[in-house]
């Protein structure tokens, strides 16, 4: 009955498989709480070295970022894996933001760094942009009888 397999109508069916489908989903990763497996201020610089390569580079796979930090020299990276969790933490911290480029039937997923132009920025902050949320509360008045 609950799973859409008895008789009747169709819809039960597919809201029970709506409601499975929906409620069998593992929770996505907290980012934000990512170890970075090193001392923060340790952290921090490889944060930084990684910002600049990706930034000089463009959009990068994780292989590829792995292959111009190597050449770069980033000091503190251990293996890829760790390259992995830094990108991640990275990513928690909005520094990084994670795109897939879809070609065909193969995906690839890239790794850019967010606009820091200072136009941008301001016109994000500008008053002009802000949602209208303060309107004049109109007052009622009780009208006697």
């Amino acid at each position: 009955m609950w799973l859409g397999g008895g008789g009747g109508s169709s819809g039960r069916g597919v809201a029970a498989g709506l409601f499975v489908r929906y409620f069998s989903r593992e929770r996505a990763v907290n980012v934000r709480k990512i170890n970075p497996k090193v001392p923060y201020p340790e952290a921090s610089s490889i944060a930084q070295s990684l910002y600049q390569v990706i930034k000089q580079n463009g959009p990068l796979s994780v292989s590829n970022t792995w292959i111009q930090a190597k050449e770069a020299g980033v000091s503190g990276l251990n293996s890829k894996t760790h390259l992995k969790i830094m990108l991640k933490w990275m990513r928690g911290r909005n520094m990084l933001k994670l795109f897939c480029n879809h070609v065909g039937s193969s995906k690839k997923f890239l790794h850019c760094t967010l606009p820091e132009d200072p136009e941008v920025t301001a016109l994000r902050n500008s008053p002009e942009n802000k949602p209208q949320a303060q309107r004049q509360a109109k007052r009622r008045t009780k009208k006697k009888k």
